[in-house]
């Protein structure tokens, strides 16, 4: 046998080696070009995103380079995401077909919500999007070609995505059970990580050098520096209301209860209905547009205030929940929906107060009683009865909503039923937008002034609207008038109507949608909507000025001649120095504006104890039930 040269051994054992270097290396690029594309995907991704939210590249560019903003933090937490799920599924990149259509699609919801209302899209929105669809007629026949659009998008990227992961299944690279564990092993811990620090309710360290900034209390300016995503992200634990610093049983003992004497105060029981009108409000305030005749004149003549609502174009249900438990959105979390989240539990309202003094206490509204909530709700508020569609008879429709004049006569027919002395609360329906042209047979309101002609259009339709209305509320109070029992109609508007581009093309608003923070006169012209209280006997009452939704109850009551401890007593006292309560801003008696208040370190006791009554009988032990609610408590205790 030949010698074996040393070189040639040495030789052949770096021959030998190096198809097993080579294939650790060739392993090791593979996988650094896997998870850079991932990374790359997840960039787009979140660019895509964030793109189809602001609808501007230069703003979404921004948002990318400004470093105060927490841009590739997105980016890390997608690219962690798809790892993981990569993992999961076995195959590289199969993440990102499953990831971004879900990624996407509340992206375009977001966008198209910011068209109609001022808000972005939270997580609660999807609590009722059984009541969007059922809205999806009248959306569709507003923005006919967008429907179209949306119909072929939605089966275009169906079809696209089912192909996809056809083809991701069978050629996609399959990940080895080592890689599939590395993944997780690197991913796992920081999506726990990362989730952890985003309760908003507790300061991070580690969240702020991320640049992530929950600004809960203007969630316009929360999506815009942090994100679609992040931000989306920031609100789900908005279910979670924290207690107020302070709040204890002898915060409440505190709280000081007037004496005040039981029942009415100077004559006997009057009937009262209340009327929140959809989208009611002044369209003469527009500028540059004359209507004629007016549409309102029953209203104009009758008006003795205003309502600042605390929303815009839609969100019905917040302005209710201040009307009648004469609690204040303000205190809840920033694109909260009480009705949808926090009514689980009997809640004392105007409700359950008529109850306690022997009247029938109904609700009566021309629609679906599971639309926001509403029949489990009512119940919750101690209501004797709700009517809804389902329970009462068919009504003439205005476009396909029950018309006012319709449903005005039911609550007549309903009221002449009744023996006891009674409490009506009627939600109207026939002013809900948008305001499709020829929704009426004519337009008897006259448009004139320089608009576009789709705008005047649908001025023309909402004025009429108006119109019928406020011949609605004159038939009711024409029969009032008849009646020997005194009867008290209180009307208001739950919000400016979503009018779109007439209000940029009148030059009364410079966007679509109102701003929720800005100088008091702004503020003032994009909430206020008519308030009318009025009785049979006394005719209206004046000089209310602009209030809350949430003095409404204390209106009510002084109206018809009652006290209550809470109603007239604690609100009475806060009403005597507040008339405006909303998030943003403060309007005092005397006319001043307080700016940011929620922010300030201290805040007014009044509004203080305000605060610990609303949480301890929403959220808390109830320790205030038997001194501010004592109707209520009596009520529930006898299983009623």
């Amino acid at each position: 046998m030949a010698p074996i040269d040393p070189a040639t051994a040495r030789g052949s054992q770096v021959y030998v080696d190096r198809p097993g270097f080579s294939l650790r290396h060739t392993k090791t690029l593979a996988g650094t070009r896997s998870a850079l594309l991932t990374l790359f995907m997840a960039a787009a991704l979140v660019f895509a995103v964030e793109f189809i939210v602001r609808q501007s590249v230069s703003e979404t560019v921004a948002y990318f380079l400004d470093p105060m903003r927490p841009a590739w933090t997105t980016v890390a937490a997608f690219f962690l995401t798809m790892l993981a799920l990569d993992a999961l599924f076995g195959r590289e990149h199969k993440a990102a077909l499953v990831v971004a259509p879900l990624a996407v699609l509340p992206a375009f919801i977001c966008q198209q919500k910011q068209v109609f209302l001022s808000d972005p899209l939270y997580p609660t929105d999807f609590l009722f999007g059984r009541q969007i669809m059922e809205l999806m007629p009248v959306l569709v026949k507003d923005r006919p070609w967008t429907a179209v659009g949306v119909v072929a998008g939605v089966i275009v990227a169906i079809v696209v995505g089912v192909l996809l992961l056809r083809y991701a299944w069978r050629n996609f690279p399959k990940l080895a059970r080592r890689e599939r564990f590395a993944r997780v092993a690197f991913a796992l811990p920081l999506l726990v990580a990362f989730w952890n620090i985003m309760d908003y309710n507790q300061f991070s360290w580690i969240r702020d050098r991320l640049r992530v900034v929950p600004i809960m209390w203007d969630q316009t300016e929360n999506y815009r520096h942090n994100g679609f995503a992040l931000a989306f992200a920031i609100n789900l634990p908005m279910a979670n209301v924290s207690a107020p610093p302070g709040y204890m049983a002898d915060a409440i003992d505190r709280i000081p209860v007037k004496p005040l004497p039981a029942g009415t105060t100077h004559r006997g029981k009057p009937d009262v209905i209340v009327l929140m009108s959809e989208s009611f409000w002044d369209p003469t305030r527009l500028p540059n547009v004359k209507l004629t005749p007016d549409p309102m004149p029953t209203v104009r003549e009758l008006q003795g205030g205003n309502v600042f609502s605390p929303e815009f174009g839609g969100m019905t249900a917040n302005v209710e929940f201040e009307a009648l438990t004469g609690f204040s959105n303000a205190f809840l979390p920033y694109g909260s929906i009480p009705y949808q989240q926090y009514i689980r539990n009997p809640i004392p309202s105007l409700a359950t107060f008529f109850r306690g003094e022997g009247y029938v206490s109904r609700a009566i509204h021309p629609f679906q009683g599971w639309f926001w909530n509403r029949t489990a709700v009512y119940k919750s508020f101690g209501f004797d009865m709700f009517r809804s569609e389902e329970n009462m008879p068919p009504m003439q429709k205005r476009g396909i909503f029950t018309s006012d004049e319709a449903f005005t006569k039911e609550i007549i027919r309903q009221a002449d039923y009744m023996e006891d002395p009674f409490f009506f609360f009627a939600v109207t329906l026939q002013g809900h937008g948008p305001y499709e042209p020829n929704r009426y047979a004519k337009n008897t309101i006259k448009v004139e002034g320089n608009l576009p002609e789709a705008d005047r259009q649908v001025l023309a339709t909402y004025a009429q609207g108006i119109k019928e209305a406020d011949d609605s509320l004159k038939m009711l109070m024409d029969w009032a008038k008849k009646r020997d029992r005194e009867t008290i109609i209180v009307l208001f508007g739950d919000h400016l109507p979503p009018l779109n581009t007439v209000y940029t093309s009148t030059g009364y608003m410079k966007d679509v949608t109102a701003e929720r923070k800005g100088p008091k006169h702004q503020m003032k012209a994009e909430h206020e909507t008519p308030l009318v209280v009025w009785s049979n006997k006394t005719g209206p009452k004046k000089n209310i000025g602009t209030i809350s939704p949430a003095f409404l109850s204390y209106q009510i009551l002084k109206q018809a001649g009652y006290e209550h401890p809470y109603y007239t007593g604690f609100l009475g006292k806060v009403h005597d120095h507040f008339r405006v309560l909303d998030r943003y801003m403060l309007i005092r008696k005397n006319g001043k504006d307080v700016a940011n208040w929620l922010r300030q370190p201290k805040i007014p006791p009044s509004l203080r104890d305000y605060r610990f009554l609303q949480h301890d009988m929403m959220f808390g032990k109830r320790y205030s039930t038997e001194r501010f609610f004592k109707s209520h408590a009596e009520l529930y205790q006898t299983g009623s």
